[in-house]
């Protein structure tokens, strides 16, 4: 007879429903979006989390404090090598520092096309060059400097002897005007 009846309650368990009787110190738990019923707060919180994509706070601080922590990196990193091209000396600086160092002026203006022009063959350089800057601010007029060295069109290089280059000049024809040179420049120069 125990056979019998264990294979009639087997058979009442899989046709009905089976709740589990609660003892009484178990309190359920209700998910408040869809109603279902839940033995534990662990549970409840794992069904909101799987059934309706609600993500636990903890984990959301987490996964925020990542992504901080993340753009932090990058934007160190990106500062470092900023900073690293920023320092690196320029292709041409000894080039620019020897026209400088025998006498070679670079006359401009900061709105003629060709002066940039002029000013992105050197790179970084640039700054090594002895530049005068020969406009006004409003476009309008010469600076002095310019007015007494008579200069008429943009760019204009002068060099120690007196002659000039104007227009867009290569840096080679720079360096046989000016006896500078132009290759093998990773060793400082000697100007004596």
């Amino acid at each position: 007879m125990a056979n019998r009846y264990f294979g009639r309650k087997a058979i009442i368990l899989k046709t009905k429903k089976y709740k589990p009787k609660l003892n009484s110190f178990m309190k359920m738990h209700k998910c408040e979006i869809c109603g279902k019923e839940l033995n534990s707060e662990e549970s409840l919180k794992n069904h909101k989390n799987d059934k309706h994509g609600i993500i636990k706070k903890s984990n959301f601080v987490k996964k925020s404090h990542l992504i901080y922590f993340s753009l932090v990196i990058l934007i160190l990193v990106a500062g470092f090598f900023t900073f690293k091209s920023a320092t690196a000396p320029g292709e041409h600086d000894n080039f620019a520092k020897c026209l400088t160092e025998h006498g070679a002026i670079f006359y401009g203006a900061f709105w003629c096309p060709h002066c940039a022009d002029q000013k992105k063959l050197f790179g970084k350089s640039i700054q090594y060059v002895n530049y005068i800057e020969c406009s006004t601010p409003d476009k309008g007029g010469q600076t002095p400097i310019c007015i007494g060295a008579k200069i008429r069109g943009y760019p204009t290089w002068e060099f120690k002897d007196g002659s000039r280059l104007s227009g867009l000049i290569s840096l080679e024809d720079l360096s046989e005007k000016s006896e500078c040179p132009l290759e093998n420049l990773s060793e400082p120069l000697n100007l004596e």
